[in-house]
């Protein structure tokens, strides 16, 4: 296994994407979920050897994507995707949207379960839709699916939900008993399932993903999945993604899209990816390790300085969710973390109204980073008991 580590604070200043050029240098930036640390070697020669032969164009239909992403499911998830239709695009919010306008009519309702990823209130609208949200509900010490909620939104007309597995903000991978569940109500209703699974490949060793088209032939004939290289190898930019359909209806979707749907896959994006899938496990194996070691240092952290935030260990990725309500610093924490500890964190109510009070932070960093951003938070003085839950 490659020994990740972050890149020194020199390069890292000297990057040009939005996590280290939104703030000024005096800021800490822990909000976006762009990970601090280099390319994967077989992604940096995929890169080189692109640039170097002038391959540049669009991206062919004959390109080593699928069987790359088909080979790691089976390794990673014991996931059979033979048979399976795939299609690419650009981005995982590009593939959702472009489901969803072939699976709802305009003002049909989707469901999205906050607090949940806030652009899938914006993807829910760009289709035409509108948002019901059903909140996550607490079960043993956890925020999970709430079943009962889902069924009756099912019943009262849904046309679509929007799946966030593993679930971000909290890291959450969904259980298949709960996702079996959901396959079913799905089918009873006529509802369908798309799942984004972009953080699967980020979950930690001892956690299983579960795929949500694997879980039944009800999730298969109800379901979309759409995965995408972009967050466990840090390549967002390169602009790739994958809508899987397992079941008969689903990929007669899939062959029904228009070509462009196609066509705005990026070609950097593609061959990023399939090095990823083909040989940038071992890569990603040392990220993994080093997110485990941020977890815990951040449980230590925490313990020692905030003791009065509460989280949860994520399952997957580098995403914690903070509940900074002991705190007493009113709806949106983050908003005062930036302006007098000038740590970035993401804002608690961007993922739906059970986010206030909360704050997102990203982890996938230097441990020296984290210390430092929990030592300035826990620098600013608690607020008044009364404003704890505002």
């Amino acid at each position: 296994m490659t020994r990740v580590s972050s890149d020194p604070i020199d390069v890292l200043r000297s990057r040009t994407s939005e996590k280290w050029a939104d703030h000024p240098a005096d800021v800490l930036p822990m909000f976006v979920a762009e990970m601090d640390y280099p390319l994967a070697d077989p992604i940096r020669r995929a890169l080189h050897e692109a640039i170097d032969r002038g391959d540049a164009g669009y991206v062919s239909s004959h390109n080593p994507l699928a069987a790359g992403f088909r080979g790691f499911a089976q390794r990673r998830w014991n996931w059979d995707l033979n048979g399976a239709r795939l299609l690419t695009t650009a981005d995982v919010s590009m593939g959702i949207v472009e489901i969803l306008r072939r699976v709802t009519e305009p003002g049909d309702k989707v469901v999205i379960t906050p607090p949940v990823y806030p652009p899938f209130f914006d993807l829910v609208a760009e289709a035409g839709a509108s948002v019901l949200a059903v909140p996550l509900r607490e079960a043993e010490n956890a925020l999970r699916l709430d079943l009962a909620a889902l069924e009756r939104a099912f019943a009262s007309g849904a046309r679509a939900f929007v799946l966030c597995n593993p679930h971000n903000p909290l890291g959450h991978a969904h259980t298949r008993d709960d996702l079996e569940t959901l396959a079913r109500l799905a089918v009873v209703h006529g509802v369908t399932v798309i799942s984004d699974e972009i953080h699967a490949p980020l979950t930690q060793p001892g956690t299983t993903f579960t795929p949500y088209l694997s879980v039944s032939a009800e999730a298969r004939a109800s379901g979309f999945a759409v995965h995408s290289a972009s967050k466990a190898w840090n390549i967002a930019g390169l602009k790739c993604a994958t809508m899987v359909a397992a079941g008969e209806g689903p990929a007669g979707i899939l062959d029904r899209m228009p070509s462009e749907v196609f066509w705005r896959t990026g070609q950097f994006g593609m061959l990023a990816s399939a090095a990823a899938y083909a040989d940038g496990e071992d890569w990603l194996d040392g990220v993994l390790e080093a997110i485990a070691r941020n977890v815990e240092s951040l449980d230590r952290l925490l313990r020692e300085h905030l003791p009065e935030v509460r989280w949860h260990r994520p399952d997957a990725g580098y995403l914690v969710w903070l509940d900074f309500r002991g705190r007493g610093w009113g709806s949106d924490p983050a908003e005062r973390i930036l302006e007098e500890a000038r740590v970035a964190l993401s804002a608690g109510s961007e993922f739906g109204e059970p986010g206030a009070g909360f704050a997102r932070m990203n982890i996938a960093c230097s441990p020296e980073l984290l210390d430092e951003a929990i030592r300035r938070i826990a620098a600013i003085p608690p607020g008044e008991r009364g404003q704890s839950q505002s």
